[in-house]
């Protein structure tokens, strides 16, 4: 309700709106069908494929918010009315760490297109940062099914709580060592001049991406914060519940609308465009496109598998390494973008 009064056995406490999930749930999917059309565009799913997989999540969560909030007063048993919400519930919280995911592949991906300025080689940002964000999805996963569920005892809805507290710190913490590692590789850009706009251009996109995720995980450490123990069925104690969890309007600020502000962001900026198409092209010291050969990726499948589920932790892909003192032993890109097989080690 707008005034915030709690309702008896109300999954979300208060009576959910009914208009603003079907409007994100649309403006989630037109962002969706551009991510996707970009994705083949640019031939950049492996790059930011992820965001047209949150896009899409999103829909889902909102879909799903959307039948709740028609069917959303919970009576013992009543899975009709308690699966769609937690699912709606897990779909909305697994996007943003999947986001961030996406913002650590562009800047490897830049690292490897600028690697004369990079603070470390570019494989290492995925694999370090996806393994982090493995823990954060496990996690996630977990707390916002247990935290959701109004059957569960209040011991299970805390254990809930306090492991999205953990997810959201780790998050914090991570995005801060994201913005400190992006801000070097900036600096280092500036004092060596490189000459390529969309370098500068994805750098700001990120700082303006993390901004977002940055401030939807505080909101999210807020709510979690202080009285979070949902009993939908005493009233007395619902009325002493975190503000945040008793008005509706703050999740449509904090989370839809800054994580919608986020995927339209790289709908205008994206990184598929301002990026090369071949992965292996890199920028050298004098502002001349080079490409290095890859090496044939002989993984079998269940290694290519476990890779992906992983988040680049496990079983990487063997990169090309481009050294510095190597950077004038190069072929260069040609008009047709090709280049020779020289192979840098």
């Amino acid at each position: 309700m707008a005034g915030g009064d709690p309702i008896l056995y109300s999954l979300y406490v208060y009576a959910p709106n009914h208009g603003a999930p079907i409007f994100f749930a649309v403006a989630f999917a037109i962002s969706a069908v551009f991510h996707i059309w970009q994705c083949f565009q640019y031939k950049a799913f492996r790059l930011v494929g992820l965001q047209s997989t949150c896009a899409v999540l999103f829909v889902a969560g909102f879909a799903c918010r959307e039948y709740s909030s028609y069917h959303y007063i919970y009576e013992k048993d009543a899975n009709n009315v308690l699966i769609p919400f937690i699912l709606g519930q897990v779909f909305i919280y697994a996007c943003p760490p999947l986001l961030e995911l996406s913002n650590y592949h562009v800047l490897g991906r830049v690292f490897f297109y600028v690697p004369h300025c990079a603070p470390l080689p570019a494989s290492s940002v995925l694999r370090v940062f996806g393994g982090l964000m493995a823990i954060v999805e496990a996690l996630n996963g977990v707390g916002a099914s247990l935290s959701a569920n109004p059957s569960a005892s209040p011991g299970t809805q805390t254990l809930g709580s306090h492991l999205i507290m953990a997810v959201l710190v780790i998050q914090l913490i991570v995005i801060t060592i994201f913005v400190g590692l992006t801000s070097t590789f900036h600096v280092k850009c500036v004092k060596a001049s490189v000459p390529s706009k969309n370098v500068y251009t994805l750098l700001a996109t990120l700082y303006m991406s993390m901004t977002l995720i940055f401030i939807r995980c505080i909101y999210r450490l807020v709510e979690h914060t202080g009285d979070t123990k949902v009993d939908i069925t005493d009233i007395e104690a619902l009325k002493q519940l975190n503000p945040l969890l008793r008005y509706e309007v703050y999740f449509y600020i904090f989370e839809a609308t800054l994580m919608l502000l986020n995927s339209a962001l790289w709908n205008v900026w994206n990184a598929g465009r301002l990026l090369p198409a071949n992965p292996h092209i890199y920028l050298a010291q004098d502002g001349i496109e080079a490409m290095v050969e890859a090496p044939p990726d002989s993984r079998p499948f269940w290694q290519k598998a476990v890779n992906m589920f992983t988040f680049g932790l496990l079983y990487g892909k063997k990169s090309p390494v481009v050294r510095l003192e190597e950077l004038t032993e190069y072929s260069r890109v040609g008009g047709n973008g090709q280049a020779g097989a020289h192979m840098l080690k």
